[in-house]
């Protein structure tokens, strides 16, 4: 069916619309490193992290991943460890969409890092003084929370940023 003058808007607004959802969702990443630690198969993964909001910053996570021996041997079959670090870097021109400016930043990477109970958690935040993008790995569990993390930084002071909806 031939679609009519008045349906091609509605048409592109639904289009559009179902891009800026997508855009909301956490970044997705992609594994661009593995390194064996042990001979029993314990691995450390680097995932390239790009940030949906902020175009030209990548950060790389690493985290532990656990092998099938080490889960028989050690028990707590369904988690890995909380421990993970992150570097952010400028990697293109930087431009912020709308982003969340108050003190408590904004999630941009969640995965998993048990069956239910833990994740490995990406926070942006934007200090304003400073004119800073810090990014914040940590571990998210349901029952208790943990004090492993790691920061990093991307100062744009001086930078060439365009900001989309004005900088704040």
């Amino acid at each position: 069916m031939p679609l009519t003058i008045s349906a091609a808007p509605r048409l592109r607004t639904a289009i559009a619309a179902g891009l800026m959802a997508l855009a909301a969702l956490p970044a997705a990443a992609e594994t661009v490193g593995k390194v064996g630690v042990d001979w029993i198969g314990n691995d450390i993964y680097i995932d390239a992290v790009t940030d949906p909001k902020v175009s030209g910053v990548t950060c790389h996570v690493t985290y532990f991943d656990r092998s099938v021996i080490d889960r028989l041997k050690k028990g707590n079959w369904f988690e890995d460890p909380s421990n993970n670090a992150i570097s952010c870097q400028q990697t293109g021109p930087i431009t912020i969409g709308d982003i969340d400016l108050d003190r408590g930043g904004e999630e941009v990477f969640k995965s998993g890092l048990s069956l239910i109970w833990k994740s490995l958690i990406v926070t942006r935040i934007y200090d304003r003084k400073n004119d800073t993008l810090i990014y914040l790995a940590h571990s998210r569990e349901l029952t208790e929370g943990s004090a492993k993390m790691s920061i990093s930084t991307v100062p744009l002071y001086g930078e060439t940023v365009t900001w989309t909806n004005g900088k704040p």
